[in-house]
């Protein structure tokens, strides 16, 4: 029978009716197929995933399909969100047999999980008729699937290690620009972004070119990165009408998106374009943040000041069918209805034409290619004139796109992505100095501290239904110790900080490597899979183990941990003389970029502490690394540098300190020239 009905996860409630006698992945499943001596397929997805939910409908909800899953096979559906160790396992089967992977992911295996066999999407005869090759094959001949397997996994534990260096090399600038300079090729300089598609957004890949273009005056990478941000922002990627970002466009101008929206990726952009904000400006930054929050707090927040995972690309069309974009998508007819006389505007602005054409049952997607201001000119009426009428349509139409049927939640929470949206709120508070932004942030940290924080101090890595399960990965502690720092650096509550080295030393008890030098995804408590899973290269999101680096190079000036140093700096040993491919690597460029001789440490100490941290960081300083109090402490860094009757302010350049200032203009003023 199928048991997804007893798991909370949305991705598995969905298939909870399918004819597939489903299990969740457990222990017990696991035994249940070694026993039985029974192959097992391993289906893996996501709520918000479009062609799972094809795959689904074509294969997973057929009773011809089900008698064959059913007769041979244990068949275990699993949320790569609540799992994303399985999921990292079973991908990298994926790519040594395919040479590429995705979503859904299936794989068949011997009963013991080591796999033989798999790949994404596939149709249901194709589907169908390999499962069957693949029983006959396990009845007939079991030694050929047995020495398969055994190079297969041979090859997964391969990939799950570190790569060492083959020899000690000294990474120089001349290494990163010639990295920079290969990098650069594969730029879109029309759109911004790479030249292909799909086209994803990469946050850390733009966080870091941007500061790399700031600190070395770099304007032909700042541009790349402004072009990049504005492209995306006039997107439909970006819905200008409810805010928030699209997990990637289907073509290269960002147009068409897989309409999921993901709390992972507007999290992290709200951090690059609120950066990119106190760099420039620039007024449609501002406009992208504020609608980005706007959407978070509409769609995903949970009753207890946590946020909620996903919304699905799929929602019930006009004639209650599940459609790709029905609740986003427009036709001509609708919108000159709507309109009326402000039509042909509206139609210039937003692309009511070819270029804005989406071939799908002839319906529309907003897409901005030209600037207000180019646009105001060319139609001979005022700038503010068109921001005004842009304000009342996306109004209107924000209204009535609420009286369709809205795409499906995924309404469970996770740790770590909760924890990206705290220091996006943080860095948003910074760039625009709405202190609601920091009452969110502090919000969803008490949501972690209560609801994702177990007795022992350990983290949770779900939370849906007044429930918290699965325990924490590596990428959950990563990120919210990076997120309590980023709180401690704006409200200077020792609370932050405390709690973000209590997590981190229980990191090294519990995930630390030292054969290795890098810490496994997994706890070394929690039950072993078929291999060892090291989180290395940055993605869409950035590896955990290159945040835990950042949180060791923070932590170790803080409490003057030489520790710390030496392990952050051991991985940067071993990742850099390995890097190829810069974009893969990019969070640990920032990293190394952390131990140059520009890098500065500012100590804020005195009564008028907080209120002079937010007047320095309003400013675009990613080369500063920030520390403050209001009283009297011990913290290393702070050391004797309290007094309560006169501010002060340290200004440091690799542990060395200048005299200390009493006037915070001056300080940001030095901060500007160097």
């Amino acid at each position: 029978m199928n048991e997804l009905h007893l798991e909370s996860s949305p991705y598995l409630l969905q298939h909870a009716t399918n004819p597939i006698h489903w299990k969740a992945w457990h222990t017990e499943t696991l035994n249940f197929a070694q026993k039985n001596n029974q192959l097992i397929i391993v289906s893996i997805g996501y709520a918000a995933c479009h062609w799972c939910h094809v795959m689904e409908h074509e294969s997973f909800e057929d009773e011809q399909v089900a008698e064959v899953m059913n007769r041979s096979y244990v068949s275990i559906k699993v949320d790569r969100e609540e799992r994303p160790d399985v999921d990292a396992i079973y991908m990298k089967a994926i790519q040594i047999m395919s040479g590429q992977g995705g979503w859904p992911l299936n794989v068949v295996c011997l009963p013991d999980g080591r796999p033989v066999w798999g790949g994404t999407y596939f149709r249901k005869e194709e589907w169908t008729n390999a499962l069957e090759q693949l029983q006959e094959l396990f009845v007939n001949n079991p030694q050929k699937m047995e020495e398969y397997a055994t190079k297969l996994h041979q090859g997964i534990q391969l990939l799950g290690l570190v790569q060492k260096p083959k020899e000690t090399i000294l990474f120089s600038k001349q290494n990163m620009s010639l990295l920079i300079e290969k990098w650069q090729r594969s730029f879109d300089l029309e759109y911004g972004g790479y030249s292909r598609a799909p086209k994803f957004m990469m946050p850390t890949n733009l966080e870091f070119l941007q500061r790399y273009g700031f600190q070395n005056n770099n304007q032909q990478l700042l541009h790349y990165v402004d072009l990049t941000l504005t492209r995306m922002a006039w997107g439909g990627l970006f819905d200008t009408v409810e805010g928030g970002f699209s997990r990637y466009s289907v073509d290269s101008k960002w147009h068409i998106p897989h309409f999921e929206k993901m709390l992972y990726d507007n999290a992290q952009l709200l951090s690059v374009y609120a950066d990119a904000y106190k760099r420039t400006k620039n007024e449609l930054y501002k406009e992208v943040i504020e609608k980005t929050i706007r959407f978070c707090d509409n769609e995903l927040l949970n009753k207890k000041k946590g946020y909620f995972a996903s919304l699905d690309a799929d929602s019930l069309n006009a004639n209650q069918h599940l459609e790709e974009g029905a609740y986003y998508s427009w036709t001509k007819e609708e919108l000159q209805a709507i309109l009326e006389d402000d039509y042909d505007l509206f139609s210039t602005v937003f692309n009511i034409n070819p270029f804005g054409y989406w071939e799908e049952e002839k319906k529309y997607v907003f897409i901005q290619k030209e600037s207000l201001e180019l646009i105001a000119k060319k139609t001979s009426v005022s700038v503010a004139f068109v921001k005004e009428k842009k304000k009342i349509w996306e109004e209107k139409l924000f209204h009535i796109r609420k009286e369709r049927n809205k795409p499906r939640l995924d309404d469970k929470s996770i740790t770590s992505w909760n924890a990206l949206l705290i220091k996006g709120l943080v860095d948003s508070y910074t760039a625009l100095g709405n202190i609601d932004y920091l009452d969110k942030a502090e919000g969803i940290a008490a949501f972690i501290q209560d609801q994702l924080t177990a007795v022992d101090g350990s983290l949770w890595h779900t939370y849906k239904n007044e429930e918290s399960k699965i325990n924490g990965f590596l990428d959950d502690y990563a990120f919210t110790i990076q997120a309590f720092i980023r709180l401690y650096q704006v409200t200077f509550n020792f609370h932050y900080l405390s709690q973000a080295k209590q997590l981190t030393d229980y990191c090294f008890e519990n995930f630390y490597n030292e054969n290795e030098l890098f810490f496994t995804f997994t706890s070394r408590n929690a039950p072993a899979l078929i291999a060892t899973h090291f989180e290395i290269e940055d993605n869409v999101i950035p590896a955990s183990n290159s945040v835990m680096g950042h949180n060791l190079y923070k932590l170790s000036i803080y409490y003057d941990n030489s520790y710390y140093e030496k392990v952050y700096q051991n991985m940067l040993a071993q990742i850099l003389p390995t890097i190829d491919y810069a974009s893969a690597f990019s969070n640990w460029l920032s990293l190394w970029m952390n131990t140059l001789e520009g890098q500065k440490e500012l100590a804020i100490c005195g009564n008028n502490a907080v209120a002079n941290t937010i007047q320095v960081q309003k400013n675009y300083a990613p080369q500063l690394l920030i520390a403050g109090t209001t009283t009297a402490v011990n913290l290393p860094f702070l050391q004797d540098r309290f007094d309560k009757d006169q501010d002060f302010l340290y200004l440091c350049t690799n542990k060395t300190c200048q005299i200390p200032e009493i006037k915070v203009e001056n300080i940001i003023n030095q901060i500007k020239n160097d």
